[in-house]
């Protein structure tokens, strides 16, 4: 019975064959008879980017057929029909090639030659820097190979060493790799050795050594390189390239080494992107070796680690699994994971479209989907998936799955005996293969222009890094012979640059022990006044006690002790915000008034303009000016006097602290301490002098103090006033 229906099935293949050999020679003859019918005129015009202006002359060629050129509007009429290329070119501009698609109008905007020959494209460019065209060549990197060619060419006239000269040839080699170009990467990679060695070029030299299947010298590379240089990654990066080699090479048992060393090493580093990767390779190689369950345990891991990435990454990888799947007839896992597959292609897709060269489009895992049914014989189930993919295919104009899916599903007509669908589906199938076929010649024509101009492109680049040699050349040649005359010329600038040196440190000493000897002096006279005020405060105590008040003198020892600890917390520096030099007098001001109630009244008034945390002051400045006031006098005065204390602003930087005193005046104190106070000598007000000096010196006038009588009848009283400035 099986065989009778493979015979049977012959017959019918036959004489469908035989139909479609007679409607193609029909359709042979129809075409023949019209076919001028499929020529048309299509129009167009040409016009500068940047300004709108037409350009005349512009030829205008149909690939093998009819010329014309642009009129003075820029416009041009052509005969053509679908599928036809266009050139369109003129000596202004770069020359375009454009296939046609539909009899629309075409409006062509280019932008002049001016702007992108070597003579002129970098008109503006050449007032950029070396690094503005190196970032320009890697933006057009995977635009336009011309264009970032061209940038590197302009950046390698701009560099001025060898490093930036290495880096410019890196990127080109980078450019080379990104279009395949890879013996023209391994020449620039070179290149950019000689100038500068960089472990990270020689990883990427290695690389394109294998892409241009020269094994041995990329072995060579990876293995001479000093892994103690290495980064982490770039230890992952040189296993992970051994591999790769060995894979090649079908060494696999020396690929899988080289891949478990860069994956112990990924592991140790959390490293993931590349733990994901290598359990893949180290998989695909098991896989080529014929250790099936190995690679599947392998496989199993990717794929966990994959789907914890990202939906890209997942994506490539269910792909993967799912060929391993194939090509060991587990057709269900593999429906499963290409169906999973194309969920997450759609939610990519949402963002950015693949490109239909990508072994991961929507049409190729329906066609495949398709297939894995077809060999289960599933014929129901997979004609939906080829014509999805047919139908996706036409969509993203993908001509090789259009072409494979139109085959497979007449194959599956065929098989559930549909041959009328097999017949239609097998014509479209023939429509592919000659769509392909023209499509793939343009392709040709193309790749060899491109191949024809990056040549001419490297030849330019290559002249000028000779040129570049012999002018080094020549410049260190004149440098040999200019050697010695530069010699006593920086002989006699390194003398005076020596002599200036001396100079300037001498005068560095100098300052610096003149500092030194003031911080001394700030610091003795610090010394003296602490000792000054603690008698006085003590003389205070003693006179409480021996009035035999203990509870008051308590308080006052209670007081004092805190006065004491804000003193000497303040002790060591020379300036002090002005914030913390009024809770200081505040505290002070307080004790005195506790012992001489009745002597005096006293008030602290501060500016509210003012923000006491942007002044600096020199500790205990003011407070021997207070403790004159109430000792000398404020205490020998008959009634009771005012001490008033005022903080206000002068100028945006400057702020003036007034201490002013109805006491008995300067003048009858000093009569005063003449009868009575023979025995003392009060040295308080000469340190405040010699301190303020010192500080003016160092500081450059930053405070300022003036004494003078409050008022000129009767008790004069005493007026101080501090003239502060913010830094």
């Amino acid at each position: 019975m099986k065989n009778i229906k493979s015979y049977i099935s012959c017959i019918l293949l036959v004489f469908c064959s035989i139909t479609l050999f007679a409607q193609q020679n029909d359709a042979a003859k129809v075409e023949r008879q019209d076919s001028d019918d499929a020529y048309f005129y299509i129009r167009g015009d040409v016009k500068e980017e940047d300004t709108r202006d037409a350009i005349k002359n512009v030829n205008i060629e149909v690939n093998g057929g009819a010329y014309t050129s642009s009129n003075v509007t820029g416009e041009f009429r052509v005969r053509a029909k679908i599928g036809d290329e266009l050139i369109i070119s003129h000596k202004d501009f770069e020359t375009i090639y454009h296939t046609i698609k539909s009899d629309d109008r075409i409006s062509v905007n280019v932008l002049p030659k001016t702007k992108f020959s070597s003579g002129s494209m970098f008109k503006k460019a050449k007032d950029n820097s070396f690094n503005n065209l190196i970032d320009s060549a890697l933006v057009y990197k995977k635009k336009s190979a011309e264009k970032s060619i061209q940038f590197v060419t302009e950046s390698i006239k701009n560099s001025n060493s060898v490093k930036q000269n290495s880096e410019a040839f890196e990127v080109l080699a980078d450019v080379y790799m990104h279009w395949k170009q890879y013996d023209l990467a391994v020449s620039n990679y070179r290149i950019s050795l000689n100038s500068y060695q960089s472990n990270e070029v020689k990883l990427k030299l290695a690389k394109a050594y294998m892409m241009n299947n020269n094994y041995q010298e990329s072995v060579s590379i990876f293995k001479t390189l000093n892994q103690k240089e290495l980064s982490n990654y770039q230890l992952v990066e040189l296993n992970e390239g051994l591999g790769d080699v060995y894979y090649k090479m079908k060494d696999y048992s020396l690929s899988i080494a080289s891949y478990n060393e860069g994956l112990s090493i990924a592991q140790k580093h959390l490293i993931t992107p590349k733990v994901t990767d290598l359990n893949s390779k180290i998989a695909q190689t098991f896989d080529a070796n014929g250790s099936t369950i190995k690679a599947k345990k392998y496989y199993s891991n990717s794929l966990d680690l994959a789907t914890q990435e990202n939906k890209t990454r997942a994506v490539k990888e269910k792909v993967k699994v799912a060929d391993f799947n194939n090509s060991n007839s587990n057709f269900e896992d593999e429906i499963r994971l290409r169906e999973e597959a194309i969920i997450d292609i759609k939610d990519i897709e949402t963002d950015s479209i693949i490109d239909i060269e990508s072994d991961y489009t929507l049409q190729k895992q329906n066609y495949k989907i398709g297939n894995a049914l077809y060999m289960q014989k599933n014929y129901a189930e997979a004609i939906p998936y080829f014509e999805k993919s047919i139908e996706e295919a036409g969509e993203r104009e993908d001509l090789v799955v259009e072409k494979d899916a139109n085959r497979k599903l007449s194959e599956v007509f065929e098989e559930v005996g549909d041959f009328k669908n097999a017949k239609i589906t097998y014509n479209e199938y023939i429509k592919s293969v000659e769509a392909l076929f023209v499509k793939k010649e343009q392709q040709i024509t193309q790749a060899a222009r491109f191949n024809k101009s990056i040549a001419d492109k490297q030849n330019r680049i290559t002249s000028l890094e000779s040129d570049r040699q012999l002018s080094e050349s020549r410049y260190n040649l004149n440098q040999e012979q200019n050697k010695s005359q530069k010699i006593i010329i920086y002989s006699l600038i390194g003398g005076l640059l020596l002599l200036l040196i001396v100079a300037y440190l001498m005068y560095k000493y100098i300052k610096q022990q003149r500092l030194a000897n003031n911080l001394l002096a700030l610091k003795s006279l610090r010394s003296q006044m602490n000792p000054h005020f603690i008698f006085n405060a003590l003389n205070s105590v003693n006179s409480f006690i021996a009035t035999n008040d203990e509870r008051t003198a308590n308080k006052y020892l209670s007081d004092f002790s805190k006065l004491m600890r804000a003193v000497l917390e303040n002790s060591e520096q020379d300036f002090i915000p002005l914030e913390k030099e009024i809770e200081l007098l505040e505290l002070y001001t307080n004790l005195e008034h506790f012992r001489f109630q009745d002597k005096f009244d006293y008030t602290i008034t501060v500016d509210k303009a003012i923000n006491v945390q942007d002044y600096q002051i020199p500790p205990m400045l003011l407070q021997p000016y207070i403790e004159n006031a109430v000792w000398h006098g404020l205490r020998y005065k008959e009634e009771k006097g005012t001490l008033d204390i005022s903080i206000t602003k002068k100028s945006q930087d400057e702020i003036v602290i007034t201490i002013a005193d109805n006491g008995i005046g300067r003048e009858k104190s000093k009569a005063l301490k003449t009868a009575n106070q023979q025995k003392q000598n009060s040295k308080g007000m000469g340190n405040i002098k010699k301190r303020v000096a010192i500080l003016n010196e160092m500081y450059k006038d930053k405070v300022d103090v003036s004494i003078e009588d409050f008022q000129l009848e009767g008790d004069t009283g005493t007026k101080v006033v501090v003239t502060l400035k913010r830094d």
